[in-house]
């Protein structure tokens, strides 16, 4: 096996930091999270999580964006796993009532949205990591409607901003509340293609 490069090895030390800082953040929460526990349940140095993150702010950010990406692969699945929409659709609602409402997940971004109210480079930050989810979010919306031949009624990116906003918000109900469904935001997203137009192609 050939050795690796100071780069690769760079990049697999902040992969492995990133994976058990968000083992933690989420186990325990924004505020009990020191980045002496991150580097010592990984395995380095306190001055390896210095080199490679600014500070616990950018580390929980980087957190983020990895769980993101997580849940909009997850969601990409269960939107192309059935022979029909309902399939579809039914597979999302099963991700909906396992993942909305997850407490780890939900607490730790209502942890840092709290912080941001007097951070405004938190808050900016947390902007910037919220718009990609909603890119991410847009993607997933065209590549399901295009698969069904169908056009939404209105724009991607306002279908996306209001089904993230009805996903935080429900998500913050249900990890207060286990019992509230997340049968609405399927609903939500069937109303739409219930009046969707068939793509002219």
């Amino acid at each position: 096996m050939a050795r690796m490069t100071r780069s690769e090895s760079q990049a697999q030390t902040r992969a492995h930091l990133v994976a058990t800082a968000r083992d933690l953040f989420l186990a325990d929460g924004y505020a009990a999270t020191s980045l002496d526990k991150v580097a010592d349940v990984a395995g380095y140095s306190k001055g390896a999580v210095y080199s490679n993150f600014k500070n616990k702010k950018q580390l929980c950010l980087e957190v983020l964006g990895l769980i993101h990406a997580t849940k909009g692969q997850e969601i990409a699945e269960a939107l192309s796993g059935g022979d029909t929409m309902e399939e579809r659709l039914a597979a999302f609602q099963a991700w909906a009532e396992k993942t909305l409402g997850d407490v780890g997940w939900t607490m730790l971004e209502f942890e840092l949205i709290v912080l941001s109210r007097h951070d405004p480079e938190l808050r900016d930050a947390l902007t910037a990591t919220l718009g990609v989810a909603r890119e991410i979010t847009v993607s997933l919306l065209k590549s399901f409607t295009e698969s069904l031949g169908v056009v939404l009624p209105i724009p991607a990116e306002d279908v996306a901003g209001g089904m993230l906003g009805l996903g935080v918000g429900l998500g913050i109900q249900r990890a207060i509340d286990p019992t509230v469904s997340a049968q609405v935001v399927t609903d939500a997203l069937r109303v739409l293609l219930a009046v969707s137009q068939p793509s002219e192609s």
